[in-house]
C-alpha cells in the first residue's frame, strides 16, 4: 500500500481516510440512507470501507480520462456519497468543484462555464430534472454519471475493476477543492483552497475537538459540498470518533435517528437547530445523550440555544458558536452554558483563537467602531482561500495586505469581544442590527419558527415570519414582542419552504427583499398578523 508522510501542515483530500484507517480501520459511519453511487454498502460502513470506495472511484476516474490539475463538478442529488466522489477527485490530482444539489440549472450553467469546461459528476435526477435545459456539451468537456444515465452521459460504472493508481498530491499551495459561497448575494462566488489553507483550518478544529475528553459518537447534518465536511471528515477519522451523518433534516426523522443512536456531539446549521426545536417534546428525549452542541456557518439565537442546553441530561453540556467564513475559515469562537446562554448576548461571537486568527475594525464614517457605527470586520487567518475562480479580480478588491474584508460589520466591547451586528448589505437604517432584533422576538415567542427583518419597498424594516404548523401570528402577542424594538412594518407570515435559503440553510435576504418587492400590494400596504392567508401567495 502507498502511503504519504503525514503533515499537520497540510490537508489532501485523496489520501486522508487511508491515513486515518491505519488506526481507526474499524470506526464506524452510519448514514440515514443509502448511498447512490454505492448502493451495495448500505448504510453502515467504517473508516476503511470509505478509503477503500475513495481509491475504487479514484481509479475509474482515471480510466475515465480525468488528470491531475483538471477541474471536476460534482453537482448530483444530496447524498453522502458527493464525499466520496470528492475525496475521489482529489486522489487523482484534480479539483474538485463543489455545486450544491440545491442549485437551479442556470446557475449551474454559469458556474461550469466559469469553471472552462470541467469534467461534471452528476446523475440521472440532475440530468432530467434541474439540468435538462442545460447545454452541457458546450459548457463541460466530458459527463459521467454515478448512478442512472443521460444522453451523452457515460456510466462511471463501465470504469469499474480499473487498474490501482498511486495518489497523485499537487503543491500545497496549488487549488486542492473549491466550494462557494452561500450565494445569498447574488451567483455563488467559486472559492479555492489548497491543501495549506485546508490544513490550517484542519489544525484549528483538532484543537477545538481536543476539549471532548471521551469517545463521542458524533451526528451531524452537514452540506455535503461545503468545506466543513471535509475538515470534519478530516478531524473525525484521525480521532477516530464514530460518526453519523444525516440527508433527511426533517425534525420527527432527525428525532428517529438520535434515539437509535444517542449522540454525545450534535452538529447541524443554525437554522436547522431552529427548526429542531420542533422535537424537543418527543417523549423519547432525543437530546438526552448530547453533551456538545456545535454551529457553524451563521449566527444561531440565544433562546434556541438555551432550549437544547435544557433538553439533555448530560451535565455541564457546551453549545460552541463559531464565527467565520468560507473565504477565511473560522474566526472566532464562543461557548455557552445552561446558565448563560439565555442571557447572552447573540451578537457576541467571541475571540479569535490566539496564534491563529486576529481581526480588526475599521472606520466606515470616519467615526470610532461601535454599536451605533459598525466598523468593517477585517480578518487574518492562516486558512485564507487562494482566490475566487474565474473571479481573481473581485477576490482581491477585498484583501488589504495580510487582511481579508468579507462584508460584515460590527465592533468590539470593551472587553474585547467581537460583536457581529449585520452584513454590510443588510443594514437599514435605524436599525442597529437586524439579527438583534430577531434574536429578542424569536426569544419572546414560542410560536415563531423563523424571524428575518428585510428592507420592504418602501425602505421599513419589514419582518417576514414562520410560524408552528403555520398557525396564524396572535396580533396582541406581536405588538408586546415588539414593543421596546426599532420601528417595524406589519409582519408577512410565510411558510418555511417558501423562503429562499442556501444549502447551509440560511436565509437568502437580498433575494427575500426582492421577492417581497415584486409581490408587494400596489396600494403599499402589508399584509398584518391576523391576515395570514391560509395558503398564502409564493414569494
Amino acid at each position: 500500500m502507498f502511503t504519504v508522510p503525514p503533515s499537520k501542515k497540510f490537508l489532501y483530500l485523496g489520501v486522508m481516510s487511508q491515513r486515518a484507517a491505519v488506526r481507526h480501520a474499524d470506526t464506524p459511519i452510519t448514514l440515514d440512507h443509502d448511498m447512490h453511487a454505492f448502493p451495495r454498502t448500505g448504510r453502515k460502513l467504517t473508516v476503511r470501507e470509505f478509503a477503500d470506495h475513495v481509491s475504487e472511484t479514484a481509479n475509474r476516474l482515471w480510466a475515465a480520462g480525468v488528470r491531475p490539475t483538471e477541474h471536476v463538478a460534482i453537482h448530483k442529488t444530496s447524498n453522502f456519497d458527493i464525499t466520496v466522489l470528492a475525496c475521489a477527485a482529489a486522489r487523482v490530482g484534480a479539483v474538485p468543484a463543489m455545486l450544491s444539489p440545491h442549485l437551479d440549472g442556470p446557475t449551474v450553467d454559469e458556474l461550469l462555464r466559469r469553471l472552462q469546461g470541467p469534467t461534471l459528476l452528476t446523475d440521472e435526477a440532475k440530468l432530467t430534472g434541474d439540468l435538462a435545459d442545460v447545454d452541457l456539451g458546450s459548457s463541460t468537456s466530458r459527463v459521467l454519471t454515478v448512478a442512472g444515465s443521460g444522453p451523452g452521459a457515460i456510466p462511471l460504472s463501465r470504469f469499474a475493476g480499473a487498474p490501482e493508481r498511486r495518489p497523485v498530491m499537487l503543491a500545497p499551495d496549488e487549488p486542492a477543492l473549491m466550494t462557494h459561497t452561500s450565494g445569498t448575494t447574488g451567483i455563488p462566488k467559486l472559492v479555492v483552497h489548497s491543501a495549506r489553507s485546508l490544513g490550517a483550518r484542519g489544525n484549528w478544529q483538532n484543537k477545538v475537538a481536543g476539549f471532548i475528553r471521551k469517545r463521542e459518537t458524533v451526528a451531524m447534518h452537514v452540506s455535503y459540498v461545503h468545506s466543513r465536511m471535509y475538515l470534519g471528515l478530516a478531524v473525525l477519522q484521525f480521532r477516530g470518533m464514530p460518526m453519523v451523518f444525516m440527508d433527511d433534516a426533517s425534525p420527527k426523522h432527525v428525532a428517529d435517528v438520535l434515539v437509535r443512536h444517542r449522540p454525545g456531539v450534535l452538529e447541524t446549521h443554525p437554522n436547522s437547530f431552529l427548526e429542531w426545536e420542533a422535537m424537543l417534546d418527543d417523549p423519547r428525549r432525543p437530546i438526552s445523550n448530547v453533551k456538545y452542541f456545535n454551529s457553524t456557518f451563521d449566527a444561531i439565537h440565544p433562546s434556541t440555544m438555551h432550549k437544547f442546553l435544557h433538553a439533555t441530561d448530560r451535565d455541564h453540556p457546551v453549545f460552541l458558536q463559531v464565527y467565520g467564513q468560507s473565504e477565511c475559515g473560522p474566526l472566532a469562537a464562543r461557548t455557552y452554558r445552561r446558565r448563560n446562554a439565555l442571557k447572552a448576548d447573540g451578537r457576541c461571537q467571541g475571540y479569535p483563537t490566539p496564534g491563529m486568527a486576529k481581526y480588526r475594525l475599521v472606520s466606515r464614517d470616519g467615526k470610532p467602531p461601535t454599536k451605533e457605527s459598525p466598523g468593517y470586520i477585517d480578518v487574518s487567518t492562516a486558512g485564507r482561500a487562494l482566490t475566487y475562480h474565474g473571479e481573481a479580480e473581485r477576490f482581491d478588491k477585498q484583501v488589504i495586505g495580510e487582511w481579508w474584508r468579507g462584508g460584515d460589520v460590527g465592533y468590539r466591547t470593551k472587553w474585547g469581544c467581537l460583536h457581529l451586528l449585520d452584513r454590510e448589505v443588510d443594514v437599514i437604517p435605524g436599525i442597529d442590527s437586524t439579527l438583534e432584533v430577531e434574536d429578542a422576538v424569536l426569544n419572546r415567542l414560542e410560536e415563531l419558527t423563523e424571524l428575518v427583518v428585510v428592507p420592504g419597498p418602501d425602505g421599513r424594516a419589514v419582518p417576514v415570519v414562520c410560524t408552528r404548523d403555520d398557525k396564524p401570528l396572535d396580533p396582541t402577542r406581536w405588538a408586546v414582542a415588539i414593543a421596546d424594538q426599532p420601528p417595524l412594518a406589519e409582519p408577512l407570515h410565510r411558510t418555511l419552504a417558501e423562503l429562499p435559503r442556501t444549502a447551509t440553510a440560511k436565509i437568502k435576504r437580498l433575494e427575500l427583499a426582492g421577492l417581497l418587492a415584486v409581490s408587494a400590494p400596489t396600494g403599499g400596504e402589508h399584509e398584518g398578523p391576523s391576515e395570514a392567508p391560509d395558503d398564502p401567495p409564493s414569494l
